[in-house]
């Protein structure tokens, strides 16, 4: 296996098993060697916490990337999650450009939204920032709500395939290249990943569990960017991304006053031998 050097871009929420705290061990565990771009420190994240404390970090973000120029280092992937504010967008549309070795993917997840609404501290203008910044990736892993937001798209609850592949086209039309769309759910007790590149269309479903935990989507994300990195295919890493995330949440399941995230540690051997 070659030793790949990623680069991710996220938050650091100090506590709570999302964004960078997530990412990184998981690329870890994966093979890969990670580098870290934080865009802002917490000491929570923002889901049920109350008081927690947040220092942006938009203005290092073109220092690091400086310092990074001047010494020669790419990245073999480039993979983003959480960004702040239309400012961290503009710095990271020049890393996307400017970072990754000749043919490296560059990876986005656009998380902005969930069950048909916008975080509190976004509106449109940064969803529409978002699609254009997803456009000059060449993998999206958007949810439903967030493909909805960046395409005008109308966002229901209940749907079907002829729906779904509609929104896959409207994302096709806005530039975004190859799709993984997450939490598609056809059936009451499944729900799935579809993948969408150049027309293809591909499902994966599994069984659907009552309740879900903060911090999944970002999981699914390292995971799906790790196995892809190792080699493997755009569904075959939806699949283990999709299946790992099902584990961890019934892992948590059990424990209920771990509600602030999911226990992913004790599964990444398993994952390992996934991969």
């Amino acid at each position: 296996m070659d030793y790949k050097k990623i680069l991710t871009i996220q938050d650091i929420s100090c506590l709570g098993q999302c964004s960078l705290t997530v990412a990184h061990p998981i690329l870890s565990a994966c093979g890969h060697e990670t580098v870290i771009l934080p865009s802002a420190v917490l000491s929570t994240h923002t889901g049920g916490f109350k008081g927690f404390t947040f220092r942006d970090l938009t203005d290092d973000i073109p220092l690091i990337q400086k310092h990074w120029q001047s010494e020669g280092i790419k990245f073999d992937a480039i993979y983003t999650g959480y960004l702040g504010s239309l400012k961290q967008i503009d710095y990271v549309a020049d890393i996307y450009a400017t970072m990754g070795k000749e043919n490296a993917p560059v990876i986005c997840d656009p998380a902005m939204a969930d069950n048909g609404v916008l975080y509190s501290i976004f509106d449109t203008t940064y969803a529409k920032a978002m699609a254009k910044l997803c456009a000059k990736a060449d993998i999206v892993l958007p949810n439903i709500t967030e493909a909805c937001f960046m395409t005008d798209y109308e966002y229901k609850e209940s749907y079907d395939e002829a729906y779904v592949k509609g929104l896959c086209k409207a994302m096709e039309d806005i530039g975004i290249k190859t799709i993984v769309l997450t939490g598609v759910s056809y059936t009451p007790d499944t729900i799935g990943i579809v993948i969408y590149d150049k027309g293809e269309y591909s499902y994966y479903c599994h069984e659907k569990l009552g309740k879900g935990c903060h911090g999944t989507g970002d999981i699914y994300a390292s995971v799906f960017t790790g196995a892809y990195m190792r080699g493997h295919s755009l569904f075959d890493s939806a699949k283990i991304a999709g299946d790992f995330v099902l584990e961890c949440i019934k892992l948590t399941s059990k424990d209920p006053d771990h509600w602030y995230g999911a226990k992913f540690e004790p599964l990444l051997g398993d994952l390992i031998k996934t991969l």
